[in-house]
């Protein structure tokens, strides 16, 4: 039998816990799964209503704050199972999620990483921004889902439902394989937080492995539970992150065209914050592109595994897509578009 540990990185979250915790307990009753709560130095009392309101949770306490990337890094090594179910607090299960994961990840053996359908704990009717039903990139490196490209987020009118392989996995539910995690060196730290889980399932492609999503399997994901969408430091690490995903995991081929396209497409969305008088945004923009290229010269480039030739990117520019179709585009309409 299998072993599963859900892991839960917790940083002043309290609130989370004590809403969505009881229920993540009576619903991932199952032999073989243990619940683990990583404490990434929490200010909020989290530790204390854990020992006194949960004392069967494993808990891991850190000192500091390591980002979403060094706290999971660090859990992880002191956990001893097959697989890790990576969980955000903000996640509300639904009956029987987690036996789909499981049986699926026991059945495929080429499968490294898989996900949950992510619906919105707010519209429970309609997929959630953070991963959908399973996400994918585009040829210039900007990331979507299917069921939400951009500001399109769908209904889910169960149009996604099939099983299928997809580029990258949403880390706020995302199951790996122990072996695998650790075969291909964790979490980037360089990262702190934010597109971390992309550049994960982008390496366990480079290194052979499928990404999948099982919709039979449903969570639902409040969202923006550690910095809102709008917050300019998100943005910052989304672009800066994007950008060195980009560098790591690209051949030289195509690197450095893709890389101008980017500063000239980023540069025009820097612009845009600009003019709506959103001068915090607009500076993130470009701090995010000159921490890029200091940090560049610190990464570590696999030049054979970048060479591999993997699925799951949109043969086009999904902005262009987008903006065309009047804001529009659902993942129904260029599916037929992204690589096999």
């Amino acid at each position: 039998m299998s072993t599963t540990a859900i892991v839960i990185l917790n940083w002043n979250g309290k609130h989370y816990l004590e809403k969505f915790l009881n229920k993540l307990e009576l619903k991932s009753d199952i032999p073989g799964v243990s619940i683990v709560v990583a404490d990434n130095g929490s200010t909020d009392g989290s530790v204390e209503y854990l020992k006194e309101s949960h004392p069967n949770i494993q808990i891991i306490e850190f000192d500091r704050n390591h980002g979403f990337t060094g706290g999971y890094n660090r859990a992880l090594k002191e956990i001893n199972t097959d697989y890790f179910l990576l969980l955000n607090s903000d996640i509300d299960v639904s009956e029987g999620w987690l036996d789909p994961l499981i049986k699926n990840m026991d059945s495929n053996p080429k499968v490294g990483i898989c996900m949950p359908k992510i619906r919105s704990a707010f519209e429970r009717g309609k997929f959630e921004y953070a991963g959908a039903c399973g996400g994918f990139i585009d040829i210039l490196g900007y990331p979507f889902c299917r069921g939400r490209i951009l500001s399109n987020i769908e209904v889910d009118d169960l149009q996604y439902d099939q099983d299928r392989e997809i580029f990258w996995a949403s880390g706020a539910a995302l199951m790996i394989r122990s072996e695998l995690f650790s075969s291909i060196g964790g979490l980037d730290e360089s990262f702190f937080a934010h597109m971390e889980e992309i550049d994960l399932c982008w390496r366990a492609k480079l290194a052979g492995w499928q990404v999948w999503v099982y919709p039979e399997a449903v969570v639902y994901h409040v969202g923006g539970g550690t910095l809102p969408n709008n917050s300019p430091k998100k943005l910052y690490f989304n672009y800066r992150n994007n950008l060195l995903m980009l560098y790591k995991n690209l051949p030289f081929s195509s690197l450095y065209l893709i890389l101008i396209s980017r500063m000239i497409l980023d540069g025009l969305s820097a612009i845009v914050y600009l003019l709506q008088g959103k001068r915090e945004q607009f500076l993130s923009v470009f701090k995010a592109h000159g921490d890029f290229w200091k940090m560049r010269r610190d990464i570590k480039r696999d030049k054979e595994s970048v060479k591999r030739k993997i699925s799951g990117i949109y043969k086009g520019s999904i902005v262009f897509s987008f903006f065309c179709s009047r804001m529009k585009l659902r993942f129904i309409d260029i599916r037929a578009d992204i690589s096999k």
